[in-house]
């Protein structure tokens, strides 16, 4: 349903609904820099990207982020993490939309990320640990 949402949205508001789920799916239970990390890898990946310009289009892509693999009738039903994760989301695009010397980065190079509990056999760059996520610099 959120990303039904997010299509019929301003590009802006799109970006930080899919981004806000991106946080949401993948790091509600992790500490606030855990859910800036795990924005930051979904920002530096956009910029990076072959899977399309939006954020939409990069954590949606197969396989890649936990919206791609989530049953469409996943509802969220925790709202206080949804509100956090929706300012988190929204504070990582602005400060993405710095210039890269003024910008406030966590994982520095991290283009991927995956529970410490995964065995990556396709990285061995592990760039930090943040609560239970690794993450790595791939690209």
């Amino acid at each position: 349903m959120l990303l039904w949402v997010a299509s019929v949205l301003p590009q802006h508001l799109a970006d930080q609904t899919c981004l806000a789920t991106t946080v949401y799916l993948e790091a509600r239970s992790e500490s606030t820099i855990g859910q800036y990390a795990v924005a930051e890898v979904a920002m530096r990946r956009r910029d990076r990207s072959n899977e399309g310009t939006s954020v939409c289009d990069v954590v949606s892509a197969p396989r890649q982020f936990a919206i791609s693999t989530t049953p469409k009738t996943f509802e969220v039903t925790d709202l206080t993490s949804w509100q956090k994760a929706w300012k988190i989301a929204g504070d990582s695009i602005d400060n993405w939309n710095l210039p890269k010397s003024q910008r406030l980065v966590y994982v520095p190079r991290a283009d991927h990320f995956a529970t410490t509990s995964v065995n990556t056999a396709w990285s061995r760059n592990r760039v930090t640990t943040i609560g239970d996520h690794a993450f790595y610099a791939v690209n």
